[in-house]
Formats: C-alpha cells, structure tokens, sequence
C-alpha cells in the first residue's frame, strides 16, 4: 500500500500550573513556592488575547509565545496564521521577520496565505481532479486551471480550537480542526492536530498530525513569507539561500509537474553552495519563465534520513540567519513574485513586489497525479505525522 513517507515524533510537553505542589500543612506557603518554581524554570511563556470576531461571531483569540533570547511569535486560531515573527538582529534588536498584517478584518480579505496553515493540500493539483481507488474527485478551481492549496476556503480560512501548554525551556500551542467528509471536494472526516512549539534556542517546530475515517490525500504546509532584513519596503534579492538539493521538480506553463526530476548542475536553480536570491532570478530559463520567478519544488536530498537540514536562508544587514528542518521529500521556495503593492504593510505602505520569501516544506505538487512522486494517499487506520523546525540564529 502507497502511504506518506513520515516521521515519528513525540511532543513533551507539561503545564507547570497543573502541578500541585506545597509545603506540608501550609497551602498559602506551597503556592507561592509552586508560583517560584514556575517563574524559575520556564523560560517560554504563552500569553492569549481577543483578536477579532467574524462575520459569523466567532471569537478569534491571539496567542503569543515569547522565549528569553528575544523571539516572539503571535499565532491567531483564524487560519492558524503566524500573525508576527520578531527574531534579534546582530545587535540583539529584536524585529518583525514575516509579512503580515494589523487585524483581522484584513487576513480575512483575500491575500496570498500570509502566514497561514495550508491543507488539505499544499500546492497545486492539475485541473483540480485526482483519483482514489477508481473514483475520481473534483476540487474548486481557484488557480486556473488547477486547484491551490486547499481551495478557496481551506485551512488557512477555518477557525482552529487551541490548546497551551508550557514548562521547561518550550512553550506550544496545539490547534486542532475537523474537516469534514467532501469539505471542498475532499474525501474522508480528517482530524488534523498542527503544534507550535518556541523554543528558548530561537526555533519554531511545526508539528503536523492528522487521522481520516475514508481514504484521502494530505499535503499540509506553513505559508510564512519571510524577509530577514526586517525592512518590508526593500525587496529580498540580497539575501542568501541555500538549499539542500540536487534536484528540481519542474513544471509547466500553469505550474504544474511535468514528471520529471532534473539536475539543478549549471542551472539558476542550484543553491547548494549559499547564493543570492537576485543573483540569477532574471536569467533567460524556461523555469523562471513559467514561475515568474523561483515558485518550484525542490526535490530534498537525504530523504531515508527523515528529519534533517533542508534550507537555510541568510541577511548580512541584519546578521539574521533562519534554518528551516524538516521530514518533508520536498521545499517549495517562493519570491513573492505575484506580490503586487495592493496589499498594506503593518507600519504604512504596501507590501511590493519580492519583499517576501517562502520557504514551504512538503510533498512535490500534484503528486495525487503523479505515479511516481511519493504518495500522499492518506488511509483509516494511519497517522499522518510530519515536522518542521524554523531555527534563529545571528552571524
């Protein structure tokens, strides 16, 4: 049987306020000692506060992770989005990595996926059909002529419930959704489980986990656009990619697999060795034609090893450096070519052209059509479990 290639992964994770621990025969003495022991040995908080409601009135929360080395994250339970990123520079100023946006009102606009959590599929599926043991599924068109991470109303637009937790040197919130039987023409009730866990190292794991009652296909995917410079108004042609990979998957003119892997040797597609997001992005190539840019799959080298180094990404501005971890076989990595300056930034001022990169880890697009990609067929019984770390660093 055609399963996901996945990792196992375990999640510790302990509330030190459901501990109970006291002096013996004194309950006010044993609280303010309970009370000491939180505040010395957590070093990750989590904070919640009302975001908004939406036209149907739900309540959108905000929940904020914050370590002592200067990272802070804000995750809204609409779309799962990460709403803000703020990493230190070399100088130790921590500042905003992502794109994002002031309030609800705007995620809920149509955007690019800023931020969000992607599912049931990430990435593109040709002419939005893909077949299950002899039947065949339909999906929304809404990237002509395909189907496009999820649909119109995928996980990025669903309200997600949230559970904390934190203890030790970790704090995460675990969201959970359930997508019903045929919600946007998927098969299958899916249970899907996404955690955030900050780390006071400065990474972000992302663990995803999902069981189906019926045969379906999952690709989930974090759609963060990040710009290490922290300067949204400069585009990030400067900064520095590498990328763990020999080969591509390329793609046709509607950016969808041709079936083929090819080498990235003597191509503006090689990033083995640290390059310059700008440096070969204008060069005459059929693939930077289709993509309008880089907006490809590459194909991660060291797949048996599961969980390994796949990307990293550097700003010497800022002396920012993000590396990105992950079991995936696949990382889509995305300029923000279609970003076009209608959209606001947080500060005034809109967000142009390539002032954001994607780094998105995953199975390769259109796999359900792709006999000899790896399956993303999800079956009862199965867990879909996968992770994904962003890790901070200066240099």
């Amino acid at each position: 049987m055609n399963v996901i290639k996945r990792c196992i992964y375990g999640i510790s994770i302990m509330s030190l306020a459901s501990m109970n621990i006291q002096c013996k025969g004194d309950k006010k003495a044993g609280a303010d000692e309970t009370a000491l022991e939180a505040k010395a040995t957590d070093s990750v908080s989590i904070a919640k506060a009302e975001y908004g409601t939406t036209p149907k009135g739900e309540k959108i929360e905000r929940y904020t992770l914050k370590n002592q080395k200067g990272m802070e994250v804000n995750i809204i339970t609409y779309g799962g989005i990460i709403s803000s990123l703020k990493v230190p520079n070399k100088a130790g100023k921590s500042e905003e990595v992502v794109i994002g946006f002031n309030s609800l009102e705007q995620y809920m606009k149509a955007n690019p996926y800023f931020g969000a959590i992607i599912g049931r599929y990430g990435n593109r599926i040709a002419k939005g059909k893909f077949t299950l043991d002899g039947k065949e599924y339909s999906l929304a068109i809404n990237n002509a002529p395909n189907a496009l991470h999820g649909g119109p109303e995928g996980f990025n637009r669903v309200v997600w419930t949230a559970a904390e937790a934190k203890g030790g040197d970790s704090a995460s919130l675990k969201l959970k959704y359930v997508s019903k039987d045929m919600e946007e023409g998927y098969p299958g009730n899916l249970t899907v489980f996404v955690t955030y866990t900050l780390k006071n190292d400065n990474s972000l794991d992302v663990l995803y986990e999902a069981t189906t009652d019926k045969k379906t296909i999952v690709n989930l995917t974090q759609h963060s656009y990040f710009n290490l410079s922290a300067d949204f108004s400069k585009p990030i042609l400067d900064e520095e990619i590498t990328i763990d990979a020999d080969k591509l998957v390329p793609v046709a003119a509607t950016l969808i697999p041709t079936g083929k892997l090819t080498d990235v040797t003597n191509t503006p597609f090689d990033f083995r060795k640290p390059k310059a997001i700008g440096k070969d992005i204008e060069a005459k190539d059929e693939q930077l034609k289709n993509g309008l840019g880089y907006d490809h799959c590459w194909v991660l080298n060291n797949q048996d090893k599961g969980y390994r180094f796949a990307a990293s990404a550097y700003d010497a501005g800022s002396g920012r450096v993000l590396e990105v971890y992950t079991d995936q076989p696949g990382i889509q990595f995305y300029t923000g070519n279609f970003l076009d300056g209608t959209l606001p930034m947080r500060n005034g001022g809109m967000y142009a052209h390539r002032t954001g990169f994607c780094l998105e880890t995953q199975h390769y697009p259109d796999s359900p059509n792709q006999k000899d990609f790896p399956s993303t067929v999800l079956s009862p019984g199965e867990n879909y479990k996968t992770k994904t770390t962003f890790k901070f660093s200066v240099k």
